[in-house]
């Protein structure tokens, strides 16, 4: 009897204890403190998407997109995400992403994505100039990377730009396998090499074969008799030229020796007297 009141004494004076000690505060499923940092900007969520050439990863945070990469499982993406931009990362449902996200997967199968914000913060000034000038490239056509030199007005960075491009956080959304060499060749691409750089093009109805041949030709360019006005082979304008009255052109230079004038909707060179040829 002495031992059982012994016991619930100590038991009492236990519980008061408990009771008057501060009890530690709860913390909340390792879910929600990610998402939470999701929402104020500290971490980047992840969404899986299909594309042309098979599933992605794209990365997203308050400000836009931050990365697309194929990767071999969420695991192998989550490493590299945070050892290249040293933020969190954590898998997103679709109804957690912000109302935009619904966007990608057109963008990702249409290869247009003119409302889609990006987080470029990760870039340099001046590569972000040369992903918003690939951006702006038309589904279908190409350009050359002095092209985009030029139109960012750094025409002699022409290697530079093809680094930047190189490290395109976003590639298939920021379209850098639309960028190609002046003689038409392909460059390498970091979603898989020139193999998915060629079926990208091809699935987006380049004429990469036509390209080649006028490449081993020294072609460069294809003007019209009728309007004088000379393109890139892949201009929706220079598609449209009659075999009879297409003109093949090695350069602006000899384009503006003949009498024609550069496309305003591809822009193969500077309107006349507004800069040298940087475009060959």
């Amino acid at each position: 009897m002495i031992e059982r009141q012994s016991c619930s004494l100590s038991q009492a004076r236990r519980l008061v204890r408990e009771l008057r000690t501060p009890q530690r505060e709860a913390l909340p499923p390792p879910k929600l403190r990610s998402y939470v940092l999701f929402r104020v900007g500290l971490a980047d969520g992840y969404l899986r998407f299909s594309s042309p050439i098979g599933p992605v990863f794209v990365a997203l945070n308050t400000c836009g997109i931050s990365a697309l990469e194929r990767a071999e499982d969420a695991s192998s993406f989550e490493a590299r995400f945070r050892a290249t931009f040293g933020r969190a990362i954590f898998p997103l449902e679709h109804d957690e992403a912000p109302a935009w996200t619904r966007q990608i997967e057109a963008a990702l199968q249409t290869g247009q994505a003119p409302n889609l914000p990006f987080d470029l913060r990760s870039c340099s000034p001046f590569e972000q100039a040369v992903l918003y000038k690939a951006l702006m490239i038309p589904r279908g056509e190409v350009r050359p990377y002095a092209w985009v030199a030029r139109e960012i007005g750094q025409p002699r960075a022409v290697r530079a730009v093809g680094n930047a491009l190189a490290r395109n956080p976003i590639p298939l959304l920021i379209p850098c396998h639309r960028v190609v060499r002046s003689d038409y060749r392909l460059g390498n691409y970091s979603l898989g090499g020139s193999f998915n750089k060629r079926a990208l093009l091809q699935a987006e109805g380049v004429d990469l074969a036509l390209l080649e041949q006028l490449a081993s030709r020294g072609v460069r360019y294809l003007g019209s008799t009728t309007t004088h006005v000379y393109c890139f082979p892949t201009c929706p304008y220079a598609r449209r030229i009659a075999p009879e009255h297409r003109r093949p052109l090695s350069s602006p230079a000899e384009a503006t020796r003949l009498g024609y004038r550069p496309c305003q909707h591809c822009r193969p060179a500077p309107p006349s007297g507004q800069g040298p040829d940087f475009a060959r």
